[in-house]
């Protein structure tokens, strides 16, 4: 008996390799997925999508916007969107080159397995939307 979809993931990377391979660890979790390779292509497919999406699975540096604009973005078009921030850079890093702070919110850092981003994955979904909104910590 075939699975269905349990929720539907926005993926956004500028990697498109990353973007391949994190959507196939999606895939086999049981999330439907879409896909981005930049913020303003995430934008479109929201634009473009009746249905729901329940998670963005964004990356936090990228040219043009950043994951945290992404998500005020696509949060302002979608209430209740949650969103899940990935990096390869440390959250030193991030503060340091790029002065956005990832501290008190959902976060994953690169690279991870399938199973360590499944579990963060499913609880961002199954936390209370404050939590999920990341409500406690602040992203500049």
């Amino acid at each position: 008996m075939d699975q269905q979809p349990r929720e539907t993931v926005l993926l956004v990377d500028d990697e498109p390799h990353v973007v391949a391979l994190v959507k196939k660890m999606l895939l086999r979790a049981g999330y439907s997925v879409l896909s981005a390779t930049d913020p303003e292509e995430a934008i479109r497919l929201v634009e473009a999508q009746e249905a729901g999406i329940d998670l963005l699975l964004t990356d936090v540096a990228m040219p043009q916007l950043n994951g945290r604009e992404l998500a005020d973005r696509l949060k302002a078009m979608r209430r209740g969107l949650r969103v899940l921030y990935m990096s390869g850079f440390m959250k030193e890093a991030l503060l340091k080159y790029y002065s956005i702070s990832i501290a008190g919110i959902p976060f994953v850092q690169k690279p991870f397995t399938p199973e360590t981003l499944a579990s963060r994955v499913r609880e961002v979904l199954d936390a209370p939307a404050a939590e999920a909104a990341g409500s406690g910590g602040e992203m500049r």
